[in-house]
């Protein structure tokens, strides 16, 4: 099978590394085309007042009598920091903050973290991860050569947040995501994520601990029971307000003195490691490509200006050296046997059993009802 030509879109920067990636005649990729066809009109990049506002007294009305009316997950990044301030300020709910220590967080998110809950008066929930099982579930990613490195991470703060909600009785989640920095999500192939089966084979071949103090929740067990028999909602929220990123970043620095990261998700010495080193380095893939054409289509970035940025790396040599001696040392493993680790032939989450196909299933079921928009595959 000959090699496929390079090429990048004309319109956003998603390119062949994206394998399935198609391009009409002018050069413009499906990604593009999904936006225009199947987000653009359904989605008022100005917001949404009415069903806002229909969303604020449901959450309002089901939370009388209890001393929090719903759930907001916090890491300290932009989405999510400003969700906060918006359910409190904005819209006069009474949100419980659920705050991850995830063991890899850096010292600007827990700060951030710190100064919006201070000056919004609220209470917040932390929940820590157990390291050494966290370690080692981690480690085992590492020796399985997958590409996406985040999911064992991602996947416990996500269990954590729906374990704790489910079990404490909370009716509605605000979470940060959206389409006005998100349109365009990264191809299956960069990130496989949430797949329990895939994270369960993955530590039994290459685990030596137990990790039964982590949090796991499968597709059916969020999608349909917490859903349909507990009742949890999970609501993005920054769909229905006018939200464009340099704006939010400026007003969180007014009210909060936030700091924003270098790129989106730099808020953990292990995220910032797997996407600007690992992905790269290894796979050859960007994920600024996709976060970068999110903000071109929604006419926050200009597509030449992105292009500029992707000539450098992610981040420095230097301070991504720092990393990998940090994340060995918190691992147990030297340098040089991770290096080694990086040598070795790259696999996909197809290498190992895998709920592809229950969640490519279920994505599609989300299409047909409009509750998933994006272009996912």
């Amino acid at each position: 099978m000959s090699k496929r030509e390079y090429q990048v879109c004309s319109n956003c920067v998603m390119d062949t590394s994206d394998s399935k990636i198609v391009f009409d005649e002018k050069g413009m990729c499906d990604h593009c085309h999904n936006f225009y066809e199947n987000i653009k009109h359904n989605w008022n990049p100005e917001g949404n007042p009415e069903e806002l506002q229909k969303l604020i007294d449901k959450i309002k009305k089901d939370g009388q009598g209890k001393k929090y009316d719903c759930l907001i997950g916090l890491s300290g990044g932009v989405d999510s920091s400003y969700v906060a301030y918006c359910a409190v300020k904005k819209w006069g709910l009474r949100p419980l903050i659920f705050a991850v220590d995830t063991c890899w967080n850096l010292e600007v998110a827990d700060k951030n973290i710190e100064k919006i809950i201070k000056k919004l008066g609220v209470d917040v929930h932390y929940e820590k991860i157990n390291h050494d099982e966290m370690m080692d579930l981690q480690l085992a990613f590492f020796k399985s050569q997958v590409p996406y490195q985040d999911t064992p991470q991602d996947h416990n703060i996500f269990a954590a947040l729906y374990n704790f909600a489910a079990k404490n009785g909370f009716k509605h989640i605000l979470t940060g995501g959206n389409y006005s920095t998100e349109c365009v999500r990264e191809p299956n192939e960069w990130v496989h994520e949430n797949d329990i089966t895939l994270i369960k084979d993955i530590h039994k071949r290459f685990g030596k601990k137990s990790i039964n103090h982590l949090q796991f929740c499968g597709m059916f067990k969020y999608r349909l029971y917490y859903r349909y028999f507990k009742g949890v909602q999970l609501h993005k929220v920054l769909d229905l307000i006018r939200y464009k990123k340099a704006e939010v970043i400026d007003e969180l620095k007014r009210e909060f003195n936030w700091e924003p990261y270098a790129n989106k998700h730099f808020e953990s010495v292990f995220t910032r490691f797997y996407e600007g080193y690992w992905l790269p380095k290894k796979f050859g893939y960007d994920k600024r490509r996709a976060h970068f054409s999110s903000l071109i289509l929604t006419g926050q970035l200009d597509r030449k200006e992105a292009l500029e940025i992707l000539k450098n790396p992610p981040y420095s040599e230097e301070t991504a050296m720092q990393d990998m001696e940090f994340i060995c040392k918190e691992m147990g493993i030297s340098v040089e046997e991770f290096k080694k680790l990086m040598e070795q032939e790259n696999k996909t989450y197809k290498d190992y059993k895998n709920g592809y196909k229950y969640i490519h299933w279920a994505r599609n079921l989300a299409k047909i009802f409009g509750i998933e928009r994006r272009n996912i595959r």
